[in-house]
């Protein structure tokens, strides 16, 4: 099923819907959910994963899973500035999802409330291209452009079309925040999505390329001379279906490469102990900064080495963007 325009904006709730409008949809995109994230973890499996959990649509909590909270080592001192200091951080328990919000995910909120996002209210966003050596010797970031028409619905420009389990981009904070508060959940603050990345690890392990004792990738990054040639050597040059790689500790997928993932936090050089876990980014400045989570397919060893649980970076909170995504958090309350 073709995923249609969107209009107006963002009016109903998980709680003031019932989910009706939201099960409807799936009953009537799928006659039978398909499998939940638990079945993912290869390249086979997450390429006939639908982009929908199990139960998605009937259970807030669906496509989830629990994090128990515990203390753990905020940053690092072995990366870049920015991830440092090292900090002793408490954090509570909570759930987060298991992948990154899928475009079928995102889908089913826009279908249920008929929300607009960003970038299709200002027409465009920026998307990557593989620039040429002479882009390159005119201007910095050449592998950037902003393509009118460039959405979540057209990751690549007019006459494109988004793949339902992929992780859904070129959203800014302000959707991903809509989606999150629909379901009455909300976007997970730096520390948690940290806490979740290393799940239970620190030390020097965490801090390189993802790879097995093998030599073989284990998250989706570049391969190659960035950004003119990738190898592909993880079996994807672009954005890949989320879970395709193995579960970290916790059972999460695509908690480094793929996509950045949005946080609540300001961005600050340096990251900020919040003993109160209470960072909240409401009202935002349209232009703030945020943390960014995780790096993308387009961090590689010689750009962005950020691949790894502890980087962080900043992005303008309302900035479409198609290497940023996000994943949502349900605390306990």
């Amino acid at each position: 099923m073709p995923l249609k325009q969107a209009s107006g904006t963002a009016r109903l709730s998980i709680a003031q819907t019932g989910w009706i409008a939201v099960t409807c949809w799936l009953i009537f995109v799928t006659p039978a959910l398909a499998a939940g994230p638990a079945s993912l973890g290869s390249a086979e499996r997450c390429t006939k994963y639908s982009g929908l959990p199990k139960h998605w649509g009937k259970d807030s909590q669906a496509g989830m899973v629990h994090i128990s909270g515990g203390e753990f080592i905020f940053g690092t001192r072995l990366g870049y500035e920015e991830e440092r200091p090292e900090v002793k951080t408490p954090v509570d328990s909570f759930w987060i999802d298991q992948t990154e919000v899928t475009v079928a995910q995102f889908a089913a909120f826009v279908k249920a409330t008929g929300y607009v996002t960003e970038a299709e209210r200002e027409g465009g966003g920026v998307v990557f291209g593989t620039p040429s050596v002479d882009e390159l010797n005119q201007r910095p970031y050449a592998w950037w452009r902003y393509l009118k028409g460039a959405n979540w619905q057209h990751p690549a420009g007019v006459g494109s079309s988004p793949i339902a389990n992929h992780p859904v981009t070129l959203v800014t904070l302000a959707d991903a925040q809509a989606y999150a508060h629909w379901l009455g959940h909300d976007l997970p603050t730096e520390a948690e999505w940290e806490y979740a990345a290393k799940a239970g690890q620190q030390g020097t392990s965490l801090e390189k390329e993802p790879r097995d004792t093998n030599g073989k990738p284990l998250a989706n990054f570049w391969q190659g001379d960035f950004p003119l040639t990738n190898t592909s050597e993880d079996g994807n040059a672009g954005l890949a279906p989320v879970g395709c790689y193995a579960a970290n500790g916790f059972n999460l997928y695509d908690m480094v490469g793929n996509a950045w993932e949005q946080t609540k936090d300001f961005y600050t050089p340096a990251h900020q102990q919040h003993p109160d876990q209470t960072t909240e980014v409401s009202p935002a400045n349209p232009g703030q900064m945020m943390v960014v989570k995780g790096g993308s397919h387009l961090c590689g060893r010689d750009f962005c080495v950020r691949y790894r649980p502890s980087a962080r970076e900043g992005h303008e909170a309302n900035l479409p963007i198609s290497h940023i995504g996000f994943r949502t958090v349900l605390r306990e309350k």
